[in-house]
């Protein structure tokens, strides 16, 4: 008990001392993840909040112009732009516009446009009613020799990703006006069939069956989307404080160096228990450190006009979190610590070695967009298994259930590595 109590003391008046250590430990992880949200915002937004200028030339002027700008505009996602100081935009200006890069989207409605549906509408009613026996009478226009298309230009630097989402977009308001067409033309024909029941004749609909989002999980719910904050908080808090291995390593090195180790030594007892000072004493430093930067998720980001970190339902849950990877990390310190005789190879060991495991873990992309081999390998990492466990509480509104196989791999990793450092230090003393 008394090398625990001493070592937990010298370790406060250490880190007390070392002004450095501390803008290390939370200075500087402030500054980390507010940079990293800031400048993740946009991409995480998935172009679901962007508002883009989308360039409209319509040579048609007819429905299907009309319903294009609607359905764009109605999305909340675009700002349909068709005139440029006060007058109506020319194909050769948008395409300018579009190849100077000052704007990134252009779309060209051909003259006749609305008149090619409407006349392929027809012929298709003319068809069904002849098969029917009833006679055929909505106009057909010749076939045309070159089939009419709606033109779309994007700027040559835009991605393929991007591109792909435009043009799905704009193919279902193509085949949604087209199909409302084809639907108004086979009522009319009904109606000219039985003149009766021209003002009650039921409205045809096509989309019987709608869809719905539904939220998943057991109890208490709340609407939490993934975001910049709730992604970079969480991760890159993981990250600062598996960097609890430099002053840690630091600290057991110059223990050694400067004979201090030898004088807790002395004090009646087991070398676990100088460990599990450092554990206890480093853990603590961990957790304060994790909810320090939940904080600034919390009351600091929407300072900046970031949304605010949700914190899931059970909070419980995202505290044995944030001991379990406290303690792993804290392990991995003390591992260093114990394997390397000097700081430099220490620290520079440490540090590399975090840079790596949190790269191929998760904490700077997710690992779904990673090689399938390189997931493989970042499965097997702490800092996966804790950010894992971080998306389950504030993500998935998970419990203490859902996220127990990932605190066991953090506790066994842990322990795994405690018992190598004891077990090198016992080799070591005797």
């Amino acid at each position: 008990m008394l090398r625990l109590i001493a070592t937990i003391r010298k370790e406060w008046l250490l880190l007390l001392r070392d002004k450095a250590g501390l803008a290390l430990l939370f200075v500087m992880p402030v500054v980390l993840i507010t940079v990293m949200a800031v400048i993740q915002d946009a991409p995480f937004k998935d172009y679901q909040e962007i508002k883009f200028d989308i360039l409209t030339v319509d040579n048609d002027h007819g429905r299907l112009g009309r319903h294009i700008r609607e359905g764009l505009g109605g999305t909340g996602q675009f700002n349909v732009i068709d005139t440029l100081q006060g007058a109506p935009l020319t194909e050769a200006q948008a395409q300018e516009l579009i190849a100077d890069g000052t704007y990134k989207i252009c779309i060209t409605i051909p003259k006749g446009a609305t008149g090619e549906i409407v006349s392929n509408a027809n012929k298709i009613v003319n068809d069904i009613s002849k098969r029917m026996g009833i006679p055929a009478q909505l106009p057909v226009k010749a076939i045309a020799s070159d089939s009419l298309a709606v033109q779309l230009y994007f700027d040559p630097a835009a991605k393929k990703a991007f591109k792909s989402a435009i043009r799905q977009a704009l193919d279902n308001f193509l085949t949604q006006v087209q199909t409302d067409l084809l639907l108004e033309r086979i009522q009319m024909q009904l109606r000219s069939r039985d003149s009766s029941v021209h003002d009650t004749f039921p409205t045809i609909r096509l989309k019987a069956v709608g869809l719905q989002e539904t939220m998943i999980g057991k109890g208490k719910q709340i609407d939490v989307i993934s975001n910049s904050v709730q992604h970079n908080v969480p991760a890159w808090s993981i990250f600062a404080m598996f960097f609890i291995v430099i002053p840690i390593a630091g600290n057991m090195i110059r223990e050694r160096e400067d004979g201090s180790l030898v004088r807790l030594k002395l004090i009646p007892g087991n070398y676990l228990s100088i460990l599990a000072g450092k554990l206890l004493f480093f853990v603590g430093i961990c957790v304060v450190q994790f909810y320090l930067m939940i904080l600034v998720g919390l009351f600091g980001m929407p300072l900046l006009g970031l949304p605010k970190l949700q914190l899931g339902v059970d909070h419980l849950a995202g505290f044995i979190t944030a001991v379990s990877i406290g303690i792993t990390a804290t392990a991995y310190g003390i591992l260093i610590g114990t394997l390397f005789k000097t700081p430099n190879q220490a620290l520079n060991f440490g540090a590399i070695s975090i840079v790596i495991l949190s790269a191929i873990g998760g904490i700077w992309i997710p690992l779904e967009v990673m090689p399938e081999k390189i997931q493989l390998i970042g499965r097997c990492s702490p800092l996966s298994w804790g950010l894992d466990a971080i998306n389950d509480v504030y993500l998935r509104n998970g419990n203490i259930r859902l996220i127990l196989p990932d605190i066991i791999r953090l506790l066994a990793c842990g322990l795994l590595m405690l018992g190598i450092a004891a077990r090198v230090e016992q080799r070591r003393i005797s």
